[in-house]
C-alpha cells in the first residue's frame, strides 16, 4: 500500500501538456455529468418555494391559483371550474368543452402530484 501511495503521490497526470492543454483537459473532464438526472427541484418554474414541478405551476394558472395553495383549495376550485364550464351545462360552447378538458388534466396532473407526495409505503 505505501508503494502505491508514494507512486500516485508523485504522478504528474499533466506531464508533457502545455498549461492550456492542461486546463483545457481538466476542464473537459469535469465538465459534464452525463448518465445522472437532474433533481426535481429544477423542474419547477415562475414563483413558489421550488416543491413544484413546471406541469403543476401551469395547471395552478389554468384554476387561476397561487403557486402555495393547498389540495382543498386545488378541489374546490376543480369543482367551481367543472361546473361552470360542463358541456351538459353549456351544450352548444365548445369553448367551454375545451376549458372543461383543460380543467380536468389540470386537476389530474395535482391529484397525481399530492398522491405522489403523501404515498406512504405500506
Amino acid at each position: 500500500m505505501n508503494h502505491a501511495g508514494e507512486y500516485n503521490r508523485g504522478w504528474n497526470y499533466f506531464e508533457g501538456l502545455s498549461a492550456e492543454e492542461a486546463a483545457e483537459r481538466e476542464a473537459a473532464e469535469t465538465r459534464t455529468a452525463d448518465g445522472y438526472t437532474d433533481p426535481k427541484h429544477y423542474a419547477w418554474a415562475g414563483s413558489g418555494d421550488g416543491s413544484r414541478s413546471r406541469d403543476e405551476m401551469r395547471a395552478l394558472e389554468v384554476l387561476d391559483l397561487e403557486p402555495d395553495a393547498t389540495f382543498e383549495e386545488v378541489r374546490a376550485a376543480w369543482r367551481r371550474m367543472a361546473k361552470a364550464n360542463h358541456p351538459d351545462v353549456r351544450p352548444n360552447d365548445k369553448d367551454a368543452a375545451k376549458r372543461f378538458q383543460g380543467v380536468q388534466a389540470a386537476y389530474e396532473v395535482l391529484k397525481a402530484a399530492e398522491d405522489q407526495r403523501t404515498w406512504k409505503p405500506a
